[in-house]
């Protein structure tokens, strides 16, 4: 068995690895790079021979996340090649497609994982782990074949609310194994005795953020960020504050199919539909995805008398309908996610708005990623033969954490 990554051996995002045995290829991930534009990502597609379907022996494509620098070209390639994904990741993408701008894939049919029942792909033998992360649904995958095995952490941690399954994970882990690949994300974001706050920390500084706000909570934070929305929704019923979504939100929430994951009918959640959205609705005829959402739909002059006692996951479509419905005295924003996006030029448009309208802004935050001390017990628990770095800038330093380590550049082909 032999292993390449095409991308991700020196950067974080836009992770792919080829696995071959007897000629015939599995491909792991198939990510968009965190700098790439979303409007021509064929030109960062790897070179990967059968990506246009020509090839049989390209067996599939397994994904294991629903975040676009693992799964982000999929739309580039031919619909003829199997992906195999968890099953409410699979809804996930589903659901937001029709939002999304682009070419936002339109999946095709493949193995729904689940987790620890192995099945089978050609010579390969192939087991998803559930793992915590900040996508909802992620997977590591064990890949056996030709007696040898390779174990794909994809991205996981344990500081989420998913934290058991990482911790079961170490408990009983997948044996033998005879390379680890590893992400090492946190690998220079932090000292190696440092670890992130935990989704339950979280919840408190929203809980003190929420309490001290004088007006309407905007909270910046993905959708898709499951662990997140709970904690939302867990600071606002604490302090006495109502959870608003608008119905991207309530749409992603219900694709999770997980009864306990806030969703638009609970009694203390409210849709909101700002007015580029109620176009989008119009123009694409989403009458009955917006009456199925409804039951406790709120407008911007109900909005604005409970304000106070409101919290909004906030999207800057919102802006226009915010400020025409008066609802920003004493707003505070919470800003919720990588603080790399906040750096990029496409949020200078939302600075120079709360900047005009004295609004703001609070940062509370946690990685999607495992510390180096999560890594090293991980590492020591599985206990592979090698420790191949992906998903980080700092490949080199894994060796002062991990013993075993081999450093592949991207594109090297080599023997697991």
């Amino acid at each position: 068995m032999h292993c390449c990554i095409h991308r991700g051996s020196k950067q974080i995002g836009g992770s792919c690895v080829e696995i071959e045995s007897n000629g015939q290829r599995l491909l792991l991930d198939l990510g968009l790079p965190l700098d790439a534009s979303v409007e021509n990502p064929e030109k960062f597609l790897p070179d990967i021979k059968g990506l246009d379907g020509s090839d049989y022996n390209l067996l599939s494509i397994l994904i294991s996340h629903p975040h676009l620098d693992h799964f982000g070209l999929l739309n580039c390639v031919s619909p003829k090649i199997p992906v195999g994904m968890g099953p409410a990741a699979r809804r996930i993408l589903a659901a937001a497609r029709p939002f999304m701008p682009g070419n936002w894939p339109d999946l095709a049919a493949g193995w729904d994982y689940q987790s620890g029942r192995k099945f089978n792909i050609g010579p390969f033998k192939v087991t998803p782990y559930l793992v915590d992360h900040s996508a909802y649904d992620a997977y590591a995958l064990w890949i056996e074949s030709e007696g040898r095995s390779v174990f794909y952490s994809g991205d996981l941690r344990s500081h989420g609310r998913k934290s058991k399954l990482v911790e079961r994970l170490i408990q009983n882990p997948p044996s033998p194994v005879n390379a680890l690949i590893l992400e090492g994300t946190s690998l220079g974001r932090l000292n190696v005795d440092q670890i992130f706050p935990t989704e339950e920390d979280i919840e408190e500084e929203l809980v003190r953020a929420f309490s001290s706000a004088k007006g309407l909570a905007l909270v910046h934070a993905s959708s898709q960020n499951i662990d997140r929305m709970v904690s939302i929704m867990r600071a606002s019923i604490r302090t006495g504050r109502r959870l608003v979504i608008d119905l991207y939100t309530a749409a992603i929430l219900e694709a999770t199919g997980n009864a306990k994951i806030p969703q638009s009918n609970w009694e203390n959640v409210a849709l909101l539909i700002p007015q580029s959205q109620r176009v989008q609705i119009k123009k694409n005829g989403w009458f009955g995805l917006l009456n199925h959402h409804s039951l406790n739909r709120i407008y911007i002059e109900d909005l604005y008398k409970q304000k106070e006692k409101s919290a909004l996951i906030f999207r800057p479509l919102f802006c226009r309908d915010l400020e025409r419905g008066d609802c920003l005295e004493g707003a505070v924003y919470i800003y919720s996610q990588w603080e790399g996006y906040w750096e990029q030029d496409s949020y200078n448009d939302l600075k120079a708005w709360l900047e005009h309208n004295n609004i703001p802004k609070i940062s509370i935050h946690t990685s999607g990623h495992a510390s180096p001390t999560d890594l090293k017990e991980m590492v020591k628990a599985i206990n592979p033969q090698k420790v191949v770095p992906i998903h980080t800038f700092f490949p080199e330093r894994y060796a002062s954490l991990f013993p075993g380590v081999e450093i592949h550049a991207d594109d090297e082909w080599w023997e697991v």
